[in-house]
């Protein structure tokens, strides 16, 4: 039985932080959904939900470690939880650079000091790139 206040609040904060990785881990699981269905919106609302409840989770994880310690299992989860978020943002990652080479084929010069490909007369627009000059 618990009788001292430390083991009770031990236990509050090994409650409040199962509740706090049950949350981080559905929400996981809706960014994850969001992004496979490519919904910005959806994407948008699970990334800041999941920004707040990493904080809340982090908070919760820090309080019961200094009240008596995280359970193995607890750790196990924060741990899994973090490997998923980190697989997430690099499939993030990965699509940002395959979205920005199609966007280079699509628009090549797009975002860098070359205002146009071609000339107003059709032929291609040449910048002086050094070499000789000529008088």
């Amino acid at each position: 039985m618990l009788s001292s206040p430390a083991e009770q609040q031990a236990l509050r904060d090994t409650v409040d932080l199962e509740a706090a990785l049950a949350t981080v881990e559905t929400l996981i699981a809706q960014l994850g959904q969001a992004l496979s269905e490519h919904d910005p919106a959806a994407t948008e609302t699970a990334s800041t939900a999941l920004h707040r409840a990493l904080g809340q989770a982090v908070d919760r994880a820090t309080r019961a470690a200094r009240h008596g310690g995280m359970p193995p299992a607890l750790r196990r989860r924060l741990a899994a939880c973090g490997g998923q978020v980190a697989a997430l943002r690099e499939a993030v990652a990965r699509a940002s650079v395959s979205l920005d080479k199609a966007l280079e084929i699509l628009l090549p010069g797009a975002g860098t000091a070359r205002a146009s490909v071609y000339g107003a007369d059709g032929q291609a627009a040449r910048t002086s790139s050094g070499g000789i000059a000529q008088a």
